[in-house]
Order: C-alpha cells, then structure tokens, then sequence
C-alpha cells in the first residue's frame, strides 16, 4: 500500500472539516511530492522562507521569536505504521502530549479516537466537533467538577483505581462507562506513571465487588506501561494481568468487552513492541474484546521541529588549554519549549540552520570538521534569568556561530510547547508553519 493510499476502516466515522476554523498564527505549505526523505527538503524549504522574511535590523519585538514547522505527512505515516503493526488495537490520541488543533484534526479525519485528562482537553476536542463517544477520560483521579462537564458532554469511558473515584462517579456521573486501572510494572520507561495511578492486583477484585455494589458499569480494564517504555514484555506482563482481572470480573457479573492498553510507544521500538503487544493480545483476549490503546509521543514527536534564533553571544576563553568556546543564548529554553528537558527525560540535538547568510539545513553537531580540525565548542542556553536554563552543555560545530544565526532541533513534538510557561514574561505561543508530505494528510485536511 503506498504511504497516501490509506483507507480508514476503523468504527468512528471521520470528522466533517466544515467544522474547523484553523487556528491563528498559523501557515500551511501543500506539497504533491511525498514520502519521508522528501519531508525534510520541504521542511527545510519552510524553514528557509520564515528565516528569510526577517530583517533582524528592523524587525517588530517578537518577530524573530522561535517557530515550529510540523510535518502533517509524519503524522499521517505514523498512523499507517500503527495500522499495519496493530491492527487490533484502535488508537486514541493522548491529547496531553500535545493539543495542535491540525493534528487532532488529522487525526479526528483518519478515523481515530481521543485520550483526554481534564476538561480543558475534553472541551477542546469536543468544540471541533468530534463525538464524544470516541473520548476516553483517561483520569483516573478526577476533579468533581470535571466528571459533571464530562456527564454533560456524554462524554461516558472514563477510568479508575480507588474506591473513593467509585463513590465520586456514583453521586456525579451513575451513568459511566468505567475501566478499572491496574498497577504494571513500569520501571524500564522514561515517565514511570505507576508511582501515581494504578490498582494494585491484590485489590482489584475488592473494587470490582463495590462497584458491583453501586450499581455502576465497569466496562473493562486500562493500564499504562509508563510514557516512552522501552521494555517490550511489560506489555506482556499487563495484558496478563488484565486478563485475570476480566476473569474476576466476570465472576462478580460484569460483561467487560474493551481492555485499554495505555501508552508508552516510542517510534524507535515500535515495531518490537508492537509485535509482543498483539502476541499477548491474540494469546490472552479472544477477537471479540474491543482493544484501544493511548499513543502519544508515537505520533506527532518526529512530525515538529523548532528553529531558535542566536539572541546573545558569550566568549569563552581557557588561556591553559589555548581554546575558545562559546556560550550561546537562544530565545527559546528549559521554561518554553524546551520543558522536555526537564521533566520528560529528553536530549534535543542542535543542528545549524543558518550562519551568516548561509543556509546549511541539516548540519548537525560533530567531532572534526571535513579538514581534520577541531571545530568549535558550544553550550546553548535558553533566554531566561536562571541558570538551569540550559538546553546543551556541550555542542561542537565546524561552523563559527554568532548573534543573529538560526539553529534548528528535531523531534519537538512531544511534550514541548504543551507545557511551554511564561516565567520571565516570554511568551508560551509560537508561531506554526504546516507542511505536508504526503498527499493522503493534504486531502483530509481540505489544504
């Protein structure tokens, strides 16, 4: 099947782009070329038209502010790898990782559904139209005034791991439709979520039996193998689990008919991972269990990437080795986009994008430069007044890099400017630019 001949076959119908007012601050770039080498002379190409179109002498405050351009193909590759690798198990988009409206509404066309964790999220994915039904309310502690907006909405899956959510969804939503959340093993991911939510094994037939006892509607079993997961059997290990607890459920007289199999797929492993899951799945769950699954960073990590302008220069100077190195500052950080630093575990990689009037698109860091000589070393720092606020201790480019040139980093979609702040007063709102390299994402989003 060619990468733009995808055919949705999935149970949600696709969401009507009349509904859809494009976000602001936004461009978009259609390309009929397609395929992912080409996805990065296009990306390029996008990269080169913003950069080119500021007069750093004249320019407006905040006009050289960092830009992401996102790869709408990327996202639409992705979704036809996780077609082919797990067939059975129908994704919902973690909407946490990151909320760009253009990717909810890819996403929203191909058929899948949503993992949403407040109201914010909720609120957002219902306002562009898509049915509640294809929302999970994957929270498994949750704000009362949040679980009456979810009633409101009919917005009814939603999870639980404790008997005071049991009591909670009682008086506010009776009508749920709730998946018992169970502990797993989540020691070899990045984010380990099991420190937080998760019903031991050892009590989730006690929970079964009280909500047997409130008369509420436990649909199925959900569990979480930790955000970037890189052992493939702890997948194994939870759908084991999951099992014996469809068994005890069925023995307290529940029909539970969907098992929820969480996050945690990293693009590098996927195919690995993919492979043990639906092994498990085929082995454990008969044909008839509904599966879904949470991808997040899967998605959209590979489809964005930022550009950062050099705002400031610092000359480094050691007289006892005889080198100079520098210390560069962009207007972008560990407070803005770079957060994933932080908190997710993430090492973003500089890479040139313009020097001078040269643009060099894909020139990352290196030891030497092609004539033997040491280039020069780097420490990129984001804008803000604390000292953490450092994206790279170390960068070394064959290239001289001063106030004014651009770098670039890939993989910025996951976890980014989703949880960009304000501290300092720089802004949290970046500009952008959408490409297409594929012409299936093109015609889905109506470019």
């Amino acid at each position: 099947m060619a990468p733009s001949a995808i055919t949705t076959t999935e149970q949600y119908a696709p969401l009507s782009i009349k509904t859809f007012t494009p976000v602001e601050h936004s461009t978009f770039v259609v390309e009929t070329n397609h395929g992912a080498n080409y996805a990065k002379e296009l990306i390029g190409d996008a990269f080169r038209k913003r950069v080119d179109a500021i007069d750093h002498d004249f320019c407006d405050a905040g006009e050289e502010d960092a830009f992401f351009v996102a790869d709408m193909g990327e996202v639409y590759r992705q979704h036809l790898r996780w077609k082919m690798n797990l067939k059975r198990v129908k994704p919902h988009y973690a909407v946490k990782c990151n909320p760009d409206p253009q990717v909810i509404r890819l996403l929203a066309e191909l058929g899948t559904g949503f993992d949403c964790a407040s109201k914010a999220e909720i609120e957002q994915v219902v306002k562009m139209g898509i049915d509640p039904s294809r929302i999970i309310y994957a929270q498994p502690c949750k704000t009362s005034s949040y679980v009456r907006y979810a009633a409101q909405q009919n917005v009814k899956q939603m999870t639980f791991d404790n008997a005071d959510e049991l009591y909670k969804t009682k008086k506010l939503f009776p009508d749920a439709e709730l998946y018992l959340r169970i502990l797993t093993d989540d020691s070899a991911s990045l984010c380990r979520l099991s420190l937080k939510f998760g019903a031991p094994m050892d009590t989730t037939k006690d929970l079964l039996e009280l909500a047997k006892k409130l008369d509420l509607n436990v649909v199925g079993v959900a569990f979480h193998v930790g955000s970037g997961a890189s052992d493939p059997n702890a997948f194994l290990r939870a759908v084991k689990d999951a099992r014996c607890v469809f068994d005890q459920a069925e023995e307290i007289g529940f029909n539970m008919h969907t098992l929820d199999v969480g996050g945690g797929f990293c693009s590098e492993t996927f195919e690995e991972m993919a492979a043990v899951l639906s092994d498990a799945l085929d082995t454990h769950f008969p044909p008839h269990i509904r599966v879904i699954g949470e991808p997040g960073r899967y998605y959209v990590s590979s489809a964005f990437n930022i550009a950062c302008n050099v705002i400031a220069r610092r000359t480094v100077r050691d007289e006892q080795l005889d080198t100079t190195s520098y210390m560069l500052y962009l207007n972008d950080g560990v407070y803005g986009n770079f957060s994933s630093i932080m908190f997710d575990h993430q090492h973003p990689v500089p890479r040139i994008l313009k020097v001078g009037d040269r643009f060099l698109h894909d020139q990352e860091a290196c030891e030497f430069d092609i004539d033997g000589r040491r280039p020069t070393d780097y420490s990129i720092w984001g804008p803000t007044c604390d000292g953490i606020d450092c994206i790279s201790e170390k960068a070394s480019f064959a290239e001289e890099i001063d106030v004014g040139d651009w770098l670039y980093f890939e993989e910025m979609g996951a976890y980014t400017k989703c949880s960009a702040t304000r501290f300092n007063g720089f802004t949290d709102k970046h500009e952008t630019i959408y490409v297409s390299s594929e012409p299936g994402a093109s015609a889905l989003l109506g470019l």
